[in-house]
């Protein structure tokens, strides 16, 4: 579809979150059920992880279907029509297809038929670094309305036979719609992202690209799974989540003790608690929410964010810093003032 014209040269300007959605599947995969299917216990899940349950599709069921669940709600939510969205930014490693991209498909599903888009590959840092694409289109003057997505379905890449993946992830998704700040002091802030190709084989899929296509080989091997060196990622975790967090307060003027809510990447209970503890933050200013969705990759964060709104904890004015790492390693954070 035609996509709408730039509006180039404009004066920069502050954009927020005007609206946010999310979706999972209503299936429940609980502990009690991953003990009938591999090695492992309620007890042990709990202890390394934090999580009890989490929610999965059924046979058929797409990241394009959750995300369009999400979208659509978040859409409506801002007062606004699926023609009035300009741009869409998809996060997500499980994509429907390898092409075409999950981002078109979801466009066709919400009709949102003046919308370009595309999906970003950023897996854990998914919709951290989808919410600063769009808020950027947004605070150029290029776009009006932007739609920023996390949505994985995890189950279709997760080896049900290997207790160190299978408990872990579960399938979600989250839409945000990105607009015009109304009030210049709330909005999108500021955002620090980066990358470090030296773990990407820490955690990964091995095969399903042009390295390893398909083959008989690939699939006897199991190597179309998430493959994980969990002690790698959680210490790289622990040290970026810190890191981030401190660079983007730090060139702002503020502390951790300014943060009204911090909301991490919900990979591992004892991440977020390790984290937070080196930022010296209080348990009132941080949300765990991992023990009801698992990780859903780039869906945990708008979950997180919808569960404080829900709870109480999240309200007009407060400041809220986002971080997440994730397989790559990406890095991401994002500190706004929250609009509505």
């Amino acid at each position: 579809m035609v996509s709408t014209t730039p509006r180039l040269g404009r004066t920069p300007r502050r954009a927020q979150i005007s609206a946010l959605s999310t979706y999972v599947p209503p299936r429940l995969l609980t502990n009690a059920d991953l003990e009938r299917m591999v090695e492992t216990s309620n007890e042990w899940i709990l202890q390394r992880t934090g999580i009890r349950q989490r929610h999965i599709v059924d046979p058929g069921v797409a990241t394009s279907d959750l995300a369009r669940e999400a979208a659509l709600q978040a859409v409506g939510q801002a007062g606004l029509t699926p023609e009035q969205i300009e741009l869409i930014v998809v996060g997500t490693t499980t994509p429907d297809m390898i092409f075409p991209s999950t981002a078109c498909l979801l466009q066709h599903k919400i009709g949102a038929h003046s919308a370009w888009g595309f999906d970003l590959g950023g897996a854990c840092s998914g919709f951290t670094y989808a919410l600063t694409v769009a808020t950027q289109f947004v605070a150029s003057g290029t776009h009006d309305a932007a739609l920023a997505v996390g949505a994985d379905t995890m189950s279709s890449i997760i080896d049900y036979t290997d207790r160190a993946t299978c408990v872990l992830f579960g399938d979600g998704a989250g839409a945000v719609v990105v607009t015009p700040a109304t009030d210049p002091e709330l909005g999108i802030i500021d955002f620090h992202h980066e990358i470090d190709g030296g773990g990407g084989l820490a955690l990964c899929m091995p095969a399903g690209g042009s390295l390893r296509p398909a083959s008989h080989e690939t699939v006897d091997q199991r190597l179309h799974y998430v493959k994980q060196d969990g002690q790698t990622v959680f210490r790289f975790a622990v040290k970026k989540t810190e890191e981030a967090a401190r660079r983007v307060l730090e060139r702002n003027g503020l502390s951790p003790s300014d943060l009204d809510l911090f909301v991490s990447h919900q990979a591992n209970r004892r991440i977020i608690t390790s984290a937070a503890e080196r930022l010296g933050l209080e348990e009132r200013q941080v949300i765990i929410n991992i023990e009801d969705y698992g990780n859903t990759t780039a869906g945990t964060i708008p979950l997180a964010l919808k569960d404080a709104r829900e709870s109480g904890r999240l309200k007009k004015g407060d400041l809220v810093l986002l971080a997440s790492v994730g397989a790559g390693f990406t890095v991401g954070a994002v500190l706004l003032r929250w609009a509505y």
